[in-house]
């Protein structure tokens, strides 16, 4: 039927076009012959070719889904979802940047489109005596005990975001705003880069695994280059990133042809040679070694605040390091915990969909921790993850942090429009791109002025908050004011819900639910190490009870076997014989032939196909081309997985 349709309409068309071509004269018939020998020609293509079944079997006209296709993101989320609904984020969430960044209206007619009564829903609680906002916008001090040079930190800042994923264009516009509004430019492991620096902006330095801008040739770190840039003006700290919210436990490349000549010289690696980041650092392996590598580096800084970026994964890590910290005695100065929503030009989707813990866990998981060791008085933290508005921002106080970074919305302040096309080279704004002819259509002094609208009207929005909960400072948030719907007919306060310690408490008598963990953490491990004591049990043997052998019985004859209180054992060849030592063709299970013979079992090997094709090392030999035009992928590991040497 639905071919019939297909070509009555087919033919319905042609039979239009020839009528137009009639009364439109000579030139249509010259444009239809060339328009139909073109036709012809894709149709002949697309037969003869063996990589898409849909153009072998539906020719010309099955190029249609692909065109569909590739626009289906655009339709999606410019036609399709509501307000509230797209992902990584809404349309509200996006308006909401944009309306800042340009420094227009951002309200909001009629009333909220959430589901107030889902649940999962969290609000904040307002009071019913606000006060009013505080002159001056808050800020936090930054710098342990060791720290010679602490810093104010605003209560936003841009994340790390390397040169080489975003342009050179883009860069120096959120840098110029980060100089404008007087907040932190964290530059991403990508290196120290000339558009960092010139434009008044303060920097925190992020170090990855890869030690880019302070690297031997080898790609170990490089104490004196290290120190020759951590002592610059600019640089009020530095980042050790251990891991990413968006790919956690892998690390990163930047293909060949993506690495330019700046690209090269910011990073100290070969031009259009594989940049790799490895999943680890080399410069240490262990806890103690980390916390000593934080120490070498506040001395190499001039005592400059040093701290860490990890995405939470074992909470026994998270311990171990807290022991190394008071073994060593040296502590960061500040961690950064990247929620597993996090953004990233490019990783696989496995990752960012089921690696790693969220920012809401993660964030609580390392301040309970803190807490609970005596260090959180000396270490302040930051959350990253999807850091976009200033409910945002007061949500994530609440949680444990002190001080938020955000990637994507200094992005979108910037101009993206979340094409997703990161890891493509063709960001359609210039912000993701290393394209001159994209580049060139951001304006680096618009964009700029942009990034510090935001930033300033975002971060004003989070402090007009607070003074409608009655507050005048962050400090005097508490757990009680943001809640949570847990079913349809409650709702509960984060301070019921999860189980904050108490000052010192692991240190002293450590909570059940953390009692393990806490055992089990070790200042020389990472890593959950304890063994599993029923993995480790030696000379496993059967339950008494169940002395029954069975390496031979379906389920149900061992069912069967049990509830009469009999006994079967299984022959050498796989045949169950009975306890009177008689065989039978039922008891074998049906694999005898009709003259009573058993056929052996394989042992499990799998079967052969075409075996008079082997080889004469009984291997079989791979066919070139047995996949069509697809290619055959290699066995070597993904790049950024690799570890550091």
């Amino acid at each position: 039927m639905n071919n019939r349709l297909l070509i009555i309409g087919g033919l319905a068309t042609l039979g239009l076009v020839l009528v137009i071509a009639y009364l439109v004269g000579f030139w249509a018939w010259i444009f239809l012959g060339v328009l139909a020998l073109l036709l012809v020609v894709v149709a002949i293509w697309d037969v003869t070719q063996k990589k898409h079944a849909i153009l072998r079997n539906f020719p010309v006209i099955g190029h249609a889904r692909y065109l569909l296709e590739s626009i289906r993101p655009e339709i999606q989320q410019y036609f399709i979802e509501r307000n509230h609904d797209g992902r990584p984020f809404d349309r509200d969430t996006r308006s909401i940047v944009y309306s800042r960044s340009k420094g227009a209206d951002d309200h909001k007619a009629f009333g909220t489109e959430r589901d107030t009564g889902s649940i999962g829903y969290e609000y904040l609680l307002h009071s019913t005596a606000p006060v009013r906002p505080p002159e001056r916008i808050p800020t936090v001090r930054i710098g342990g005990p060791d720290c010679l040079q602490p810093y104010d930190l605003s209560l936003m800042n841009i994340s790390s975001m390397s040169f080489g994923s975003l342009s050179k264009n883009a860069v120096l516009a959120m840098n110029k705003g980060a100089g404008m509004g007087g907040f932190v430019h964290e530059t991403g492991e990508g290196g120290l880069t000339k558009y960092h620096r010139g434009n008044g902006a303060d920097l925190f330095w992020e170090i990855g695994s890869g030690y880019f801008g302070c690297r031997t040739l080898d790609g170990h770190f490089n104490p004196e280059t290290f120190a020759e840039k951590a002592t610059l003006p600019e640089v009020k700290g530095i980042t050790i990133k251990l891991s990413q919210g968006a790919k956690p436990g892998l690390g990163g490349v930047l293909p060949g042809p993506k690495v330019t000549p700046e690209i090269a010289e910011a990073r100290e690696v070969p031009v259009g040679v594989d940049c790799i980041s490895p999943a680890s650092h080399s410069a240490f392996t262990t806890p103690r070694e980390m916390v000593r590598f934080i120490g070498q580096l506040r001395e190499l800084s001039g005592g400059k605040p040093i701290g860490i970026k990890f995405c939470v994964g074992s909470r026994t890590d998270v311990l171990a390091m807290c022991k190394a910290i008071w073994e060593e005695r040296i502590a960061p100065d500040y961690i950064i915990v990247d929620g597993s929503e996090g953004g990233t030009g490019a990783a696989p989707l496995e990752y960012s969909d089921h690696v790693g813990t969220p920012l809401t866990e993660g964030l609580m998981l390392v301040h309970n921790a803190l807490v609970g060791t005596g260090l959180r008085h000396m270490i302040k933290i930051g959350a990253a993850g999807k850091v976009a508005s200033g409910s945002d921002i007061v949500k994530r106080l609440i949680q444990g942090a002190d001080f938020t970074m955000s990637a994507r919305a200094m992005m979108m302040a910037t101009g993206c429009i979340q094409a997703q096309k990161c890891h493509t080279n063709h960001c359609p704004v210039g912000v993701a791109t290393q394209d001159p002819r994209l580049v060139r259509s951001l304006d680096v002094e618009d964009k700029s002025k942009r990034v510090h609208n935001y930033q300033k009207l975002t971060v004003r929005e989070a402090v007009q908050i607070m003074a409608s909960m009655g507050l005048d400072r962050p400090s005097q948030l508490n757990t009680r004011m943001l809640r949570r719907r847990v079913d349809h007919l409650n709702t509960r306060s984060y301070a019921s819900i999860y189980h904050w310690l108490r000052e010192d408490e692991l240190l002293n008598e450590p909570p059940r639910g953390w009692a393990a963990d806490w055992r089990e953490a070790d200042a020389d491990h990472f890593g959950e190490h304890a063994p599993v004591d029923y993995l480790t049990e030696p000379d496993p043997q059967w339950r008494d009870e169940l002395d029954v052998q069975t390496s031979a019985m379906s389920l149900g004859e061992l069912r069967s076997s049990l509830r009469s209180g009999g006994q079967r054992v299984p022959t050498a060849a796989g045949a169950v014989r009975s306890a009177g030592g008689t065989d039978s063709a039922a008891d074998r299970g049906g694999e005898g032939k009709a003259g009573g013979e058993g056929e052996p079992r394989s042992g499990g090997r799998p079967p052969e196909r075409n075996a008079d094709e082997k080889g004469e090392d009984g291997a079989r030999p791979r066919r070139s081309g047995e996949t069509g035009s697809t290619p055959m992928v290699s066995n070597e590991p993904r790049p950024e997985g690799r570890l550091g040497s």
